[in-house]
């Protein structure tokens, strides 16, 4: 299984949370591998960025884990009732960190789909539901079951990691799409000054 390295999150964050678009995050709960493709990133830089929660090298026991090694798991509780995944990035001592905000499922959509939504409507989504399965960084979490016990996860183990590709995990790729990455400001940054601006979300849009 070729996981990402820890190498790869040494580098600058806002490059890696452009070239994150299209990796496969897999999540392993049960013993089932839970496999999703990432279709949305932000990038956080504690140097220099406003809008993280490390601006300034602000260390917390909230925060802790952002200035450890890269390539763990920072995940936190907001507003009392989600949870957001970060990939911790840049190398030890440098407070920054790539927040997934969306996902497509590829493989384990069953259980995913309890654990979203529980265990109505019999299997069956409507379609408010898929389109608003994975498209949130609280709504990826509660799909996969990452919560803060979770938190400071090594993305090379076993647990919680990346992939290039399905293909990776013995999976057939999914079908080829047309599309092409955007960029713009962060979400529900408003407070952050300048860093409001910040063109450091990105996503997948599929051409017509």
């Amino acid at each position: 299984m070729a996981s990402l390295p820890r190498k790869y999150y040494l580098g600058d964050t806002v490059e890696i949370a452009r070239s994150l678009l299209g990796k496969t995050l897999v999540r392993v709960y049960g013993g089932q591998p839970l496999v999703c493709r990432i279709t949305e990133t932000e990038a956080y830089v504690g140097r220099c960025d406003k809008a993280c929660h490390a601006y300034g090298y602000h260390r917390t026991a909230r925060n802790a884990v952002m200035f450890g090694p890269p390539g763990h798991a920072y995940i936190y509780f907001i507003y009392g009732m989600y949870h957001c995944l970060n990939l911790v990035t840049e190398p030890d001592g440098e407070p920054s960190a790539v927040l997934i905000r969306g996902l497509e499922c590829l493989s384990g959509g069953e259980v995913i789909r309890r654990l979203r939504f529980g265990e109505k409507g019999g299997g069956k989504l409507t379609a408010y539901q898929r389109k608003n399965f994975l498209n949130g960084p609280g709504k990826l979490c509660k799909g996969l079951l990452l919560t803060t016990a979770e938190n400071g996860l090594d993305l090379t183990g076993d647990v919680l990691f990346l992939c290039e590709s399905p293909a990776d995990l013995g999976l057939p790729r999914p079908p080829a799409k047309r599309e092409h990455i955007c960029a713009g400001p962060r979400v529900g940054v408003d407070y952050a000054e300048e860093a409001k601006d910040f063109p450091w979300r990105f996503w997948l849009e599929t051409e017509e």
